[in-house]
């Protein structure tokens, strides 16, 4: 590692709704694609604290960190991504911050390829951090 390396790191949560769908976001950036809450970690952050403010940015809503089930190196954005389960802190709506138009709950055979298996990997979580390169 060089003393001038950087590396992309962003932290992203796995909530579900009482039928055990995935919640997903969809961007007003980029693609504009669904994808889970959270997002790149800022300068000083720890990913448990990344996490955190990136959900209330983005839902306008608490969470509790449930444990971290896989961290994923994509070869596309040169980063590496951290999951973790987690669920909403309290009852309340969800309000979308200006980064995303919409959310909806998504059955994990709905997802796409690679964040079915990172979903996946997270909900049959064993104790085991995964691990893996797309």
């Amino acid at each position: 590692m060089g003393f001038d390396d950087t590396y992309k790191l962003s932290a992203h949560a796995v909530i579900t709704n009482d039928d055990g769908e995935i919640l997903q976001l969809r961007a007003t950036y980029a693609d504009k694609t669904w994808g889970l809450p959270g997002g790149a970690l800022d300068l000083g952050e720890t990913i448990h604290e990344a996490l955190l403010r990136e959900c209330q940015e983005e839902l306008g809503r608490d969470i509790v960190i449930d444990y971290l089930s896989g961290v994923y190196y994509h070869r596309v954005y040169n980063s590496h991504v951290f999951i973790f389960r987690a669920h909403f802190k309290g009852n309340g709506g969800i309000t979308l911050s200006s980064e995303h138009s919409d959310y909806d709950y998504f059955s994990v055979n709905d997802l796409t390829p690679v964040q079915r298996v990172r979903v996946q990997q997270c909900l049959q979580f064993n104790g085991e951090v995964q691990s893996a390169k797309f």
